[in-house]
């Protein structure tokens, strides 16, 4: 057996003032936030795994055939989430960690709502997908409210 792991990492600001886009992470919804500034709909989490499985299979879909699929109209960063995840070829994804840096929205009462949309889009069991979430202490950017960092290490295996 083969493993490999693939690190992603993405981070958007907030639209401040308002704005009809709503905030979405990892395919979830999240009302008590703004939005995410970007030409996708900027979800992190998924932007993140993206690249994660790019790390894995050297196929960079967040970019060039991200940009084209947002140019096309098509700004559901699950769309991006399915090329990747078709790039892997006999590699199986066994295992998500999924870190959140952000001061808003709160990340552990929706932990259990995310985890089982991502598992859901990845095709894997709940189990084996971790997400926790730190407020980076203020002492960036991110940690004083302005927007979210996503850090995500994915693990794939070859039988």
């Amino acid at each position: 057996m083969k493993v490999k792991t693939g690190l992603g990492l993405d981070s958007h600001r907030f639209i401040e003032g308002d704005s009809a886009k709503p905030l979405i992470l990892g395919g979830v919804i999240f009302n008590d936030a703004p939005a995410l500034s970007g030409n996708s709909d900027a979800d992190v989490i998924l932007h993140a795994v993206t690249d994660a499985i790019s790390g894995v299979t050297g196929v960079t879909v967040i970019g060039a055939v991200a940009d084209k699929l947002c140019r096309d109209g098509i700004t559901d960063s699950k769309a991006y989430l399915a090329v990747a995840l078709e790039s892997l070829g006999d590699w199986r994804l066994t295992h998500v960690s999924i870190v959140l840096e952000c001061l808003r929205p709160k990340i552990d009462p929706k932990v259990p709502m995310l985890r089982a949309s991502v598992a859901g889009l990845l095709g894997l069991e709940i189990a084996d997908v971790c997400i926790t979430a730190t407020t980076g202490e203020q002492l960036n950017d991110v940690g004083r409210g302005l927007g979210i960092h996503a850090s995500v290490i994915v693990t794939v295996i070859l039988d």
